[in-house]
């Protein structure tokens, strides 16, 4: 049984508390958050009992960290958590800066400990089944990669100015996918971004609105879609072209029913948002980090993974702010 310390109570702590406890080899034992009645009810729903960061770090029964805390405290965390013996498994990203990302690897190197990143997107059963066909060669070499990632309403302002920003929260996952299934990183990144939902994304230097075009040295090209509003719901699509066809995953909807009629064809809404969109892909996430940490195999999504991630992230800001291509090697 993998015992887990839960630090981030939160909206995406209480996603991974769920999953904890639904795994028939892990066992929630203990839960921190800066909000310690935050702490206490989610242990109360999912068991434990609510304590500080350092008990966690401390209590030599607990095997297993799940960092869910605020981004800026993520690399401080792991590397402590790691220092005092405990695997981790810790939500994208692994930091605001990529220079405290890199400081984060080059830090946890001696501490021998396994470390996952939460790219949850990896393990959904429709991207992987994406990822197997590609693979097979079903559609011969791929040329074009389409990735459209639109929310169905921005986060509240208050978690805006500490998610990082758009391309570290959100466009991050899309980046984590194009690494995934293109197995490489692209040479140059080029955004336009804008915002044009909320004036007061705008006024915090940010974006709601943003179209990435990354371009890799054999001449593949990905073009990935963002926006922080889509009035019907949570828009996941993925399409790949290549020399011999098209791949293609659709939305996960309410329901499968279509109704045609006279009047035309009705089918659902796509699911509302990633806690309903992605519940399958969080709990085979957790399976894999437990399974990796028991059998001491390498963890499927690596820190590693996370910079290079980050490090386009960053390329991404680079290039919207200024207009031009951007080499990503700049930033590697």
């Amino acid at each position: 049984m993998l015992t887990v310390g839960l630090i981030g109570a939160g909206r995406i702590g209480r996603v991974h508390a769920s999953t904890i406890s639904m795994h028939a080899n892990s066992q929630l034992v203990a839960v921190a958050d800066i909000i310690e009645d935050n702490a206490q009810k989610l242990a109360r729903d999912y068991g434990g009992q609510a304590c500080t960061v350092d008990a966690i770090y401390k209590d030599k029964s607990i095997d297993a960290v799940l960092v869910a805390s605020s981004t800026d405290t993520h690399s401080e965390i792991i590397e402590k958590a790691t220092l005092a013996g405990k695997a981790v498994l810790c939500e994208k990203p692994v930091d605001i800066s990529l220079f405290r990302a890199k400081q984060c690897l080059e830090n946890t190197k001696p501490n021998g400990q396994p470390i996952m990143l939460g790219f949850n997107r990896r393990f959904d059963p429709n991207f992987v089944a994406l990822k197997s066909e590609l693979d097979a060669g079903g559609i011969g070499k791929a040329e074009l990669l389409a990735i459209t990632s639109f929310d169905p309403a921005p986060p509240p302002i208050d978690i805006l100015k500490v998610s990082g920003g758009l391309f570290k929260d959100m466009m991050i996952h899309d980046f984590d996918m194009v690494n995934f299934l293109f197995e490489g990183l692209p040479k140059s990144i080029m955004v336009s971004a804008s915002s044009v939902i909320d004036k007061k994304i705008s006024e915090l230097g940010d974006y709601d609105t943003a179209v990435a075009t990354l371009k890799y040295a054999d001449g593949r090209l990905v073009v990935i879609k963002n926006s922080r509003r889509a009035a019907y719901g949570y828009d996941q699509r993925i399409e790949i072209l290549g020399s011999k066809g098209l791949l293609q995953v659709q939305n996960v909807v309410e329901d499968g029913i279509i109704k045609s009629t006279e009047m035309g064809v009705q089918s659902s809404k796509p699911e509302y948002f990633f806690l309903e969109r992605y519940k399958a892909a969080y709990q085979k996430e957790w399976a894999a980090f437990v399974s990796a940490v028991q059998l001491k195999t390498p963890v499927p999504v690596t820190l590693a993974d996370g910079i290079s991630a980050l490090a386009m992230a960053e390329a991404a800001a680079v290039s919207a702010k200024d207009g031009s291509e951007v080499e990503l090697a700049n930033f590697l």
